[in-house]
């Protein structure tokens, strides 16, 4: 009997996402020969953890709730070809981070498969990817970043997992976006308040966050028979709506059947002063200018959405020289203070 999907929350991971890849980049820029041969090398070494290396570690966590029948499957899809992928399975089985399945298809993008193996959120750090599945109406995020942040936080419940997400243009499609762009904020509040009561039409993050509010009902269901389980999955909404367009979105939510734990209606004020305080182990924006500032220290997840136009929410170009440029900024502060220290 086959292994179903259908039922379960899928996400596709690309080792750009999963690792910190800086080290085997180098050898991959050099030569086709140089990467093998340097894959071949450290084998046994296990890969640094990368940016959403966290989120998926706590995601599979989940799967304690249906052991039988996980609730979760993350698979890994990887343009290296099986050889040097087999690095990427062994770091994985070094962190005993049980992701059992993976696809490997030496030097294509692997977007194509997608959609039949009902992935509802493909991760990569790789911006042309990204760009080609997010073309092909595919729910894909750009992994901002390289490395893991730091886990140390002492009032961090175990395994507990906390995602943000945007509104429009993320859980949301495009339809408000685009009469703010016509009408501004007057026309684009108006136009909100007269459809309050009519849910909006789902965007590329409708799918997971609809997934994860059904892993919230089992989690329900598991402190009902078991009062000393506390929930791990929080989920929030942070989004630069204000009132009266709040309730709108609050109607969406609740339409979908999903749980918002934190809401923030931020109205312009600058997301990264809420994303530095919830401190979810995923965040994820259709603007890079709400993310550019907390990528260093939280898993950032740039969502290009495209509409009916076929034009894209964010151009993903600025994305390289936009981090590049804040990597400056940041080695140029440290310098300075190793010079006065």
């Amino acid at each position: 009997m086959p292994y179903e999907l259908d039922h379960r929350l899928v996400v596709g991971v690309a080792p750009s996402a999963l690792f910190d890849l800086r080290e085997s980049d180098a050898a991959f820029k050099t030569s086709i020969d140089a990467y093998r041969s340097f894959q071949d090398e450290n084998i046994d070494k296990p890969m640094p953890k990368g940016a959403a290396f966290p989120f998926i570690e706590r995601l599979l966590g989940l799967n304690d709730l249906s052991p039988g029948d996980p609730l979760v499957e993350v698979i890994l899809l990887a343009k290296d070809d099986a050889v040097t992928g087999l690095r990427h399975l062994k770091s994985l089985a070094f962190y005993g981070l049980k992701i059992e399945r993976a696809v490997f298809t030496e030097g294509s993008a692997p977007s194509g498969y997608i959609k039949e193996l009902n992935i509802c959120l493909y991760l990569s750090g790789n911006r042309s990817d990204v760009a080609r599945a997010v073309s092909n109406g595919l729910p894909a995020g750009l992994v901002l970043g390289r490395t893991a942040r730091s886990e140390e936080h002492s009032d961090e419940a175990p395994g507990a997992l906390r995602v943000a997400f945007d509104f429009d243009g993320v859980l949301a499609d495009l339809e408000a976006q685009k009469v703010y762009d016509r009408e501004k904020l007057p026309g684009f509040l108006a136009h909100e308040v007269r459809h309050a009561s009519e849910p909006h039409q789902p965007g590329p993050m409708a799918q997971l966050v609809r997934a994860l509010g059904k892993i919230q009902r089992k989690e329900i269901e598991r402190h009902n028979s078991d009062p000393g389980y506390a929930p791990r999955v929080r989920i929030a909404l942070v989004t630069a709506r204000q009132a009266p367009a709040h309730e709108r979105a609050i109607r969406t939510l609740r339409d979908w059947d999903v749980q918002f734990n934190d809401a923030f209606f931020l109205g312009g004020i600058e997301k990264a002063r809420v994303l530095r305080v919830l401190r979810p182990h995923i965040v994820f924006d259709d603007q890079l200018d709400h993310l550019e500032g907390v990528a260093e220290e939280i898993a950032a997840v740039l969502v290009p959405y495209v509409g009916d136009d076929g034009k894209s929410s964010q151009d993903t170009s600025r994305v390289s020289s936009a981090i590049r440029s804040r990597a400056r900024s940041i080695v140029g502060r440290l310098a300075r203070r190793l010079r006065r220290g």
